[in-house]
């Protein structure tokens, strides 16, 4: 990775030959940047991936082979570090009927004894 200066930004997240299989069966074969301040988005058919890669960079799952960053930290190594500055909310995921989206955030902020009110304020 070159170092940051003039005309060069971090890559946000870093996917190098990242593959993750099934058995037999290939569920992703990435390789992707995506820089600092871009904006990226999965959209592809059902079963092509996208899980799967949200998944092994939060190393939820682990890759068969290749590797993985963000903002430079390891997805594997660094996954403790990493899932205390990232938010996932699967798909399939449900909670209780009356709970709030802020209310979900701030119960979610509390396994990481973080205090994140202000910007939960902050963002509607």
């Amino acid at each position: 990775m070159a170092k940051e200066g003039a005309g060069y930004s971090m890559n946000a997240i870093e996917m190098r030959n990242l593959t993750k299989y099934y058995g037999k069966a290939r569920g992703v074969d990435v390789n992707l940047e995506v820089k600092e301040g871009e904006i990226f988005g999965f959209i592809e058919p059902n079963g092509a991936g996208k899980s799967t890669t949200i998944r092994t960079l939060l190393a939820f799952i682990y890759p068969t082979r290749g590797s993985a960053s963000i903002f430079g930290k390891d997805c594997v190594k660094n996954s403790a570090k990493i899932k205390m500055d990232v938010g996932y909310v699967p798909s399939e995921v449900s909670y209780y009927d009356d709970m709030k989206v802020k209310d979900l955030l701030s119960y979610s902020a509390k396994f990481y004894k973080k205090d994140c009110s202000k910007r939960i304020k902050s963002s509607g």
